[in-house]
């Protein structure tokens, strides 16, 4: 994979390392020593960033102040941060996580750890970017819809009809992310069995797809599929998504955890929740899932 990384930290020895961790990996890196020049660079008109990675501790502008201002430019407010730190109190992480550093690096760290939360962060962000752009393609007739059934079985037909849903959605841009995440989330923790901790070894190993594909293949799992229905209520558009699985213990994905922040994944969930949804309501053992939207503005981090 090529892309352009924007690398920020204080002291040039912890640039020249992640300089030479990168080295074969085809990704073009853009080394800055403070937070103020990274972001005079980033307001040029011919920037060139796919990702950035943030140190946490920094003169003058640092790495949360740095964060923020990405996240309140339009031009920026996609780019995914890597935040990297010593300061790895929950209440520090937390705030970098509600700020939109979704990924992080305790320091030190060795190659292995760098190259995989860059890889999950580009996919992520790649992922966001192709469903956007297919909700762009289509039209806004699904905001007729009042009750519907569906079934999926694949990834694949997961994004599809996350695509599709979102356009009967008052918020099409935002929800289309939270049902992408929450169909996926059905067809491989629910009816694939793959649980959190070999989904994180998976992408640090980028043999997540593989092993979704060959989970799927297996005679118990060919005929899974996950149930949908969709009404739309009095204000509000109810979305029911069931999987023919064990469940999980949702409670602890509900939101940021600390704990977490260091895997390249487990964000999905409190994601959603926060950004695409005004309600998210797991039922039973967790195989199903009812996300509501109502016809107002959208929920943030700060107000849900």
């Amino acid at each position: 994979m090529s892309a352009n990384l924007l690398i920020v930290d204080d002291e040039p020895i912890n640039l020249e390392i992640i300089s030479e961790y990168f080295e074969g990996t085809g990704y073009r890196l853009k080394l800055f020593e403070s937070g103020d020049a990274a972001w005079t660079y980033l307001q040029t008109s011919d920037y060139a960033c796919d990702l950035a990675i943030l140190d946490r501790m920094m003169p003058g502008l640092d790495g949360i102040a740095l964060l923020k201002r990405i996240k309140s430019d339009a031009r920026l407010a996609n780019l995914p941060v890597v935040m990297q730190t010593a300061a790895s109190a929950p209440d520090q992480l937390r705030e970098g996580l509600l700020a939109g550093a979704y990924y992080y690096l305790t320091k030190p760290y060795e190659r292995d750890s760098l190259l995989s939360i860059v890889r999950a962060a580009l996919s992520d962000a790649a992922t966001k970017t192709t469903l956007q752009q297919r909700l762009r393609e289509n039209a806004d007739a699904l905001q007729l819809l009042r009750e519907a059934r569906f079934e999926i079985g694949t990834i694949e037909e997961a994004s599809r009809l996350a695509t599709f849903l979102a356009q009967a959605c008052p918020r099409p841009d935002g929800a289309i992310l939270g049902l992408s995440e929450l169909l996926i989330n059905a067809v491989e923790h629910g009816n694939l069995g793959i649980n959190y901790t070999f989904k994180a070894e998976l992408k640090r190993q980028d043999r997540w797809l593989d092993e979704v594909a060959r989970r799927a293949a297996l005679p118990e799992n060919r005929d899974k599929r996950v149930h949908v229905h969709v009404a739309r209520e009095t204000g509000r558009l109810v979305v029911r998504i069931s999987d023919e699985g064990q469940g999980f213990d949702w409670h602890q994905y509900l939101d940021f955890d600390p704990a977490r922040a260091f895997d390249p994944n487990g964000r999905g969930i409190a994601l959603a929740r926060l950004g695409s949804f005004d309600s998210l309501e797991y039922q039973g053992c967790g195989n199903v899932v009812v996300a509501t939207i109502a016809d107002h503005q959208p929920p943030t981090p700060e107000s849900a």
